[in-house]
């Protein structure tokens, strides 16, 4: 028998009136993300509906089902005999090994994994010289980027909207109030759940996604001090660079430097 290791994946759109004919079950651990629209997805255990940012996880041999509730479009990952390396990041996302996991991706981590999955299906369809190498890797930075970017918590799916606010408007500093009124919480019960699930206040969050922006555009563009600065939500360079010091322990030119000299 092959046991070679196999990854299929694809792209669907189904009209809402598409269902499974009935449950069935793989051999495979089977990956699905909702791109667009809402359906239903069912097991044994439980029924619920799912909807755009939705990823479930199904390990092997579990009898489950989909349907639509509006047109529906889904992108799906089967794997099988995976290496260890391999198995042991799928074992994260399936930590009981009996059950799907729904987990929840922002709107930003959806549409950048979309675009991972395409090209992905593209490579996957091209003549390759190294083949297996090709297929090994790729998923694994499929694998990696859901563990790494999936929320398991229930409110994760509202939560992610301000989240994904604070990443898109890094020049604007709202309030935690006006953050929680995206979600129809309170202003303490938003406080609390985002630090849940972040691990980090709304505050620190917008400074990590500053940091990691500000060094984006030191190492990757042409831009001057002046321009990032105030990209990132500082009017003024001194304290843009006063700001990044403390954070670094360098002066933004220096660590700009330092990076052009790792890369010669």
């Amino acid at each position: 028998m092959d046991e070679r290791f196999t990854i299929f994946s694809g792209i669907g759109t189904y009209d809402e009136d598409w269902e499974d004919p009935g449950f069935h079950r793989n051999a495979t651990l089977e990956i699905e993300i909702v791109l667009e629209g809402r359906g239903i997805f069912e097991w044994t255990a439980r029924k619920m509906g799912i909807e755009v940012g939705h990823v479930i996880v199904i390990p092997p041999g579990i009898p489950h089902r989909f349907g639509a509730i509006s047109k529906i479009r889904l992108g799906v990952i089967h794997l099988q005999h995976m290496s260890l390396s391999l198995a042991a990041i799928a074992n994260k996302l399936t930590p009981s090994g009996k059950e799907p996991q729904i987990y929840a991706l922002s709107r930003l981590d959806r549409d950048r994994f979309a675009k991972l999955l395409r090209e992905w299906i593209y490579i996957q369809n091209y003549p390759l010289k190294e083949k297996d190498k090709t297929y090994a890797v790729w998923a694994e930075m499929l694998l990696l980027y859901l563990y790494e970017h999936s929320q398991a918590d229930s409110q994760a799916m509202t939560i992610t909207k301000a989240a994904d606010f604070l990443r898109e408007n890094l020049r604007q500093q709202p309030k935690v109030a006006d953050l929680a009124a995206m979600t129809g919480l309170s202003a303490v019960g938003f406080r609390r759940t985002f630090e849940k699930i972040y691990r980090l206040s709304p505050k620190q969050y917008q400074q990590q996604c500053r940091m990691q922006e500000a060094k984006w555009l030191l190492s990757a563009t042409d831009k001057d001090l002046n321009e990032i600065a105030e990209q990132i939500g500082f009017s003024r360079l001194h304290s843009f660079s006063q700001w990044f010091k403390e954070a670094e322990g360098i002066s933004p030119s220096r660590w700009r430097k330092r990076q052009l000299h790792m890369n010669d």
